[in-house]
């Protein structure tokens, strides 16, 4: 559990819209502050004018409709994992596939579900309601009272973050005319019991915070109208967020305010929905509260932490138990350790910790008087993980998978040795493939690690593609990859994911070890990786390829400006670049914990210094770069890819340009349009770094 926060790519959760963002000092002199009005006739003129060059350059290859046809067939393949959520004695899941290219919720029982195919109960229909409204409807999720009486559906329009919020009627199987509803907005809402939500949204006039995101937290009993809604806190216009969130436990319903005070630092306040009153939870700032259980919270540490009463010391990233003033730890990991996920069940906590970066998942339950771990029995060497827990019964489910192996879903009854319910065949011939696990050094002497997959043989150096992230705490876990091995590891390629610093693979000082004014660290980490491949004999800079998404838009962009001799081509993706004016920009005003603030003078000296879009320079030879983003992004916003492209442009340098108008961050709303920006990223890596196919 955690507010709705905007993570930059990865998980890619949901926020919303802040519209044209307003030209500041930052942008004052910007020839190309034009094309931040996202939907304004030029700017999209000046994109379709974009378009129609790189498509028409890109699609020529005969590769590309190859891949689009590769790509397009595993998403749609009826024999992929249906993933779940547990609820009750249901498992609930979001269907797409060629015939429901917008998508079908549905449930299925937990005992068929485990079958190999499930009678699914199809619960709504998102094609048929978009054809009905006239809508461009995008499934963003759905969450169901305790009861299972009715859920709350969130819809997009496009696939952006600002959503309309719905009831459905689970016993009638549609929408609802007479139950909660919220116009669109970036909106939170939970359910404390059937009859009441605790909800933030857009009120109007002074209802935000500076970074967009709602400033008012709310209560509503059903049968009346949203403006009888209760007040239960305010937060300060200069707060990232207010958002609800409530807790299902055995010993009753819970419902809380999180006043994100940054990114990283939140406050949490107790609902008492008979007083529409909240009460300040003695929790530290930087506590990651995940749930509640025997009545006590649950939470994560971001730093260490004394407790004010016995005077214990706990570690940063500390895994521990907060009940009446006191502090029980349940996990402390080493150095090189770090809790990846953490999922709170009815009878038990379940989490997922990593020892460098491969993870193994336990169990935490009370017996006898005390808190026993207990290692859940999964297969090792990858990265293994809490699918889903269920509030309501004893049921969990994992998942393992690894760069080679294909995920395998497992479920339990409460047992230490949950059975394999499900696996996804293998999509790529993984026979003559390996993959290792390597360091490099940091400019500062940090041991870097990153993961190789490549062909057991390899004849010299190869094409390969290096993929980083870098930020926000996000951890990059082994993971099959069905695209990497289908159109680039069987055809010869390599394919490298570097654990920077910035990320979360090594806890929360891994994390903070690059965040403001070290963040330079992040891109030394990425550059070294880069020499240590070409120092090993993997690849040269002509074959190497670099690529990320959001804040590994950044990442990507900085370091080819940094270090052009590195690479022979650049695939970026939904990005941040312009750092000097970010917080103007889309939600980047939430993100100064992690980057800082412009607007300060030592904070703008140290972003300046690195901010791509400020330090690309005509005259340098710079690789090639592919900028992927989306109309719909209204959370990084397609500004950053289209000034970066156009002052590159400008100044002579190769570049093409593609901007989807469905997908929202993820800049793909559907399969079809998943496929093509796929298509067009892997053709453009093997024309530019030589890949034969």
């Amino acid at each position: 559990m955690s507010p709705r926060l905007c993570l930059p790519f990865l998980a890619l959760i949901a926020c919303a819209s802040l519209g044209v963002p307003a030209v500041t000092a930052a942008t004052s002199d910007d020839p190309y502050v034009w094309l931040e009005d996202v939907h304004g006739a030029k700017p999209l003129a000046w994109v379709a004018e974009q378009n129609k060059k790189s498509l028409g350059v890109l699609k020529a290859d005969p590769r590309y409709q190859k891949n689009y046809d590769s790509i397009l067939e595993v998403m749609d393949a009826p024999d992929r994992i249906p993933s779940g959520s547990l609820r009750h004695g249901h498992v609930y899941n979001f269907w797409q596939d060629a015939k429901n290219p917008k998508g079908l919720w549905r449930r299925a029982t937990i005992a068929d579900y485990a079958n190999p195919s499930p009678q699914w109960e199809i619960l709504l229909d998102v094609d048929a309601l978009a054809k009905t409204e006239k809508e461009n409807w995008v499934f963003e999720g759905a969450e169901c009272a305790p009861k299972e009486t009715r859920c709350l559906i969130r819809l997009s329009r496009g696939g952006g973050d600002a959503v309309v919020l719905r009831e459905y009627d689970l016993k009638a199987k549609k929408m609802a005319t007479d139950g909660f509803s919220l116009k669109e907005a970036k909106s939170d809402a939970a359910y404390l019991d059937d009859d009441t939500i605790l909800f933030s949204t857009d009120f109007g006039k002074g209802s935000l915070t500076n970074s967009g995101y709602a400033r008012i937290a709310k209560l509503w009993k059903r049968g009346t109208p949203v403006s009888a809604a209760k007040t239960l806190y305010e937060g300060k216009v200069a707060d990232v967020q207010i958002a609800p969130a409530t807790f299902h436990t055995k010993d009753g319903d819970v419902g809380i305010v999180i006043r994100a005070v940054s990114f990283f630092e939140n406050e949490y306040y107790a609902v008492d929905a008979a007083k529409a009153s909240v009460t300040k939870l003695p929790l530290p700032l930087f506590a990651d509260l995940k749930g509640r259980i025997n009545s006590a919270w649950v939470a994560t540490l971001r730093k260490d932490y004394t407790d004010p009463a016995s005077k214990e010391k706990f570690g940063k990233g500390s895994l521990v138990l907060f009940r009446d003033g006191e502090t029980q730890i349940l996990y402390a990991p080493q150095p090189r350790d770090s809790v990846e996920s953490v999922a709170v069940g009815r009878d038990g906590i379940y989490a997922a910790i990593a020892s460098n970066v491969i993870s193994t998942v336990h169990f935490f339950k009370h017996e006898r008087g005390g808190w026993v771990d207990r290692n859940v029995i999964l297969p090792r060497g990858g990265a293994a993980d809490v699918a889903s827990v269920n509030d309501f019964g004893p049921e969990a489910m994992f998942s393992f998978q690894s760069y080679l192996t294909p995920p395998t879903v497992f479920a339990t009854d409460g047992e230490d040795s949950p059975r394999p319910i499900k696996s996804l065949p293998a999509r790529f011939d993984a026979g003559n493939l390996v993959t290792e696990q390597f360091e490099a050094t940091s400019k500062d002497g940090t041991k870097v690690p990153y993961f190789v997959t490549r062909p057991r043989q390899l004849n010299g150096p190869a094409p390969t593609v290096l993929y980083g992230y870098g930020g926000f705490e996000v951890s990059l876990t082994p993971g099959y990859s069905a695209n990497f091995g289908r159109l680039w590891l069987t055809k010869g390629g390599i394919y490298v994911v570097a654990n920077i610093r910035g990320g979360g693979e090594f806890g929360p000082a891994w994390h903070e070890a690059a965040v403001k004014e070290n963040r330079q660290r992040a891109f030394d980490d990425f550059a070294a990786v880069a020499q240590d491949l070409e120092k090993r004999g993997l690849t040269t800079p002509k074959q190497l390829g670099i690529m990320g998404g959001s804040n590994g838009g950044l990442l990507v962009s900085t370091v080819m400006v940094q270090h052009p001799e590195l690479f022979g081509a650049v695939v970026c993706q939904v990005p941040l670049i312009d750092m000097l004016a970010y917080t103007h920009i889309g939600a980047g005003a939430s993100w100064e914990g992690e980057y800082g603030d412009p607007a300060k003078p030592d904070e703008r000296a140290y972003i300046e210094r690195y901010s791509p879009y400020q330090n690309v320079k005509k005259g340098v030879k710079y690789p090639p770069v592919f900028f992927v983003t989306a109309t719909s992004d209204d959370r990084g916003t397609p500004v950053h890819a289209r000034k970066m492209a156009a002052r590159m442009e400008e100044q002579g340098h190769e570049v093409l340009f593609f901007e989807n108008t469905d997908g929202g961050h993820s800049a793909a709303a559907d399969h079809k349009q998943a496929a093509e920006m796929w298509g067009l990223s892997f053709v453009y890596l093997a024309e530019k770094l030589g890949l034969k196919s």
